[in-house]
């Protein structure tokens, strides 16, 4: 059965502003939206495909987008929560490369690395795959899901079996995503809109 899964990223808000490692433990400096994400994720809710099923990362910022996109009845689904950066979580990467240069590169370098004691790159990309192969493969239909960036590029970067290493070469800003059709196995990446 083919399915068509489509990802938005959350709207700009502090954290992402200050590029703030999110995750576990973070904070959102309050809210997690700042006015301009109220807006832009507004407007861009009437533009969104209708879906059968919708599904939001645990985020404070993915399920305040997900409301502003009018989208309040989506389900919190753990397995695409954004990447799990342990001591880093809350910190900006300005603070963490101040005090801990030769772990950030190594992160940034190397997709086994969790430097931070939380989960590397390879461990999101392989979670994010078993969500899209598993439960997304088998829901058919359109399937509409508001996640963190670090999954979106996780879900591109599976459906076109590319090496883990082009994880960090994915861009996704904010209220951007991707667009999969397919099934278990065999994923085709749409480019442009929803």
């Amino acid at each position: 059965m083919t399915v068509r899964v489509i990802f938005v990223a959350p709207a700009i808000g502090p954290g992402l502003r200050q590029a703030r490692f999110g995750g576990e433990g973070s904070v959102d400096g309050g809210d997690p939206l700042d006015a301009a994400g109220v807006r832009a994720a507004r407007a861009a809710g009437p533009g969104l495909p209708v879906a059968a099923h919708r599904f939001v990362s645990p985020s404070a910022r993915c399920r305040r987008t997900a409301e502003e996109l009018g989208l309040s009845d989506a389900v919190d689904e753990p397995e695409l929560r954004g990447c799990a950066t342990g001591r880093w979580s809350g910190r900006t990467l300005d603070e963490v490369m101040a005090e801990e240069p030769q772990a950030v590169r190594e992160w940034l370098s190397d997709p086994a690395a969790a430097p931070h004691g939380g989960e590397s790159v390879r461990e999101l990309c392989a979670r994010v795959g078993g969500w899209l192969d598993g439960t997304a493969a088998v829901l058919g239909g359109r399937v509409l899901v508001v996640a963190e960036p670090d999954v979106v590029r996780a879900a591109a970067g599976h459906a076109l079996g590319v090496p883990e290493q082009a994880f960090r070469r994915l861009d996704v800003p904010p209220l951007g995503g991707a667009e999969l059709t397919g099934w278990a196995g065999r994923w085709n990446l749409r480019l442009g809109g929803h």
